[in-house]
């Protein structure tokens, strides 16, 4: 299997939202997606956020969705909204892929650091990113208001 890893386009947004639908399945959220693919189209035209993807055959595989935030303490922070891989390929590096993609982004774009979240529950995620020497933060709460 030959998988490579991409800047994504608007052409893929299709593709994007539906590994964006399966996560929420995964996370048992589904009734939680207010987004579309025709919105998430123009947000991407207006420059909200950027994503890289990965593909194996021609079929888009994986999704690491990232935006920019500014922390008056840190500067610029990538911030790492999602990274998805479809059930059937995961094991099999294609996160790396994407994460390693991303942190490069971080870099190259002179961000301070990077962020995201990860559910205290799923272990395999928790996992994965001990291994990149993360810092989990026991101390801040996630806080959210919706319209």
């Amino acid at each position: 299997m030959n998988v490579i890893t991409r800047q994504g386009t608007r052409h893929d947004i299709p593709s994007v939202f539906e590994l964006v639908k399966e996560l929420a399945i995964y996370e048992k959220a589904l009734d939680q997606i207010a987004n579309t693919p025709d919105r998430m189209a123009q947000d991407y035209d207006d420059k909200l956020y950027d994503f890289f993807v990965a593909e194996a055959d021609g079929k888009i595989i994986g999704l690491s969705l990232y935006y920019f935030r500014y922390s008056t303490w840190k500067g610029k922070r990538l911030y790492m909204e999602d990274i998805i891989v479809t059930e059937a390929m995961r094991g099999n590096g294609i996160g790396k892929l994407l994460f390693d993609a991303t942190v490069q982004a971080a870099r190259d774009t002179n961000c301070t650091g990077m962020m995201w979240q990860v559910l205290n529950w799923n272990v395999s995620a928790v996992g994965f990113y001990r291994k990149y020497g993360t810092r989990f933060d026991d101390e801040w709460v996630n806080c959210n208001l919706d319209f």
